[in-house]
C-alpha cells in the first residue's frame, strides 16, 4: 500500500475503547484518509469490521503483528 495515514495504537486497550477511540480520531481526518488501528484485544476482531460496516468506512486490511492486529481503515464520506 503507497497511501501513507496515521496511526493509532490501541495496544493493552479493552473493548470498546479500541472502537471509540478509533471513531475519534476518523472523525478529525477527511473523507478517504486512511487510519491504521493496532489492538490486541481479541474482541476488536469482530468489533473494528462490524464497527467499519455500520459506519461507512472501508476495512481495507486485516494483518497480524506481533501479538497484535493491524487493521487498515479507509474514512467513508
Amino acid at each position: 500500500m503507497s497511501e501513507q495515514g496515521e496511526t493509532l495504537d490501541a495496544l493493552g486497550l479493552l473493548c470498546p475503547l479500541p472502537v471509540l477511540k478509533a471513531r475519534k480520531r476518523l472523525k478529525a481526518l477527511p473523507d478517504g484518509a486512511l487510519l491504521r488501528v493496532l489492538a490486541d484485544d481479541p474482541a476488536a476482531i469482530v468489533d473494528i469490521p462490524h464497527f467499519c460496516t455500520e459506519a461507512g468506512h472501508a476495512l481495507l486490511d486485516r494483518a497480524e503483528g506481533d501479538g497484535h492486529h493491524v487493521y487498515v481503515i479507509r474514512k467513508g464520506g
